[in-house]
């Protein structure tokens, strides 16, 4: 009985060594929503290759856009790396609305960074870490 216990000594300490996944919760606050039309539709992306690829997001969420400023909050969050990419579906049709050369005509933000001359900023530019609860602002461009 005595090797019985000292044989399950390693499994004990093993499983209590394991450590639970840290959930969080992010906060995004969604300023300068200049009229409440349509909805807002956010996307929240882990890796770099999926950036931008709506079909690709870890997380998203779809709410009504309200005037000024519309919160949105995503829980049970890993701790991570993420990058947010989000627009304001003002007809509510489901897509980005873009004009005949490829310019967006609807609201849009990223996090932590502004749509640049020739095309959207990069992963790099919007990514930011999530270690515990916490807020992001993000106004909208574009307006």
């Amino acid at each position: 009985m005595k090797w019985f216990f000292l044989a399950l000594w390693p499994i004990l300490l093993w499983l209590h060594s394991k450590k639970a996944p840290t959930y969080t919760k992010l906060t995004i606050q969604v300023q300068e929503v200049k009229e409440p039309l349509g909805v807002l539709r956010i996307a929240l992306y882990d890796k770099e290759a999926h950036f931008l690829d709506f079909k690709q997001v870890f997380a998203s969420k779809v709410v009504p856009a309200t005037k000024g400023t519309t919160t949105v909050l995503l829980d049970s969050l890993p701790a991570g790396t993420y990058a947010i990419a989000l627009y304001q579906d003002q007809n509510n049709n489901g897509q980005m609305d873009k004009n005949w050369i490829g310019i967006p005509t609807e609201p849009l933000g990223f996090s932590k960074a502004k749509l640049r001359t020739f095309g959207p900023p990069k992963f790099k530019d919007c990514m930011f870490n999530v270690d515990g609860d916490m807020r992001i602002d993000i106004p909208l461009e574009n307006n």
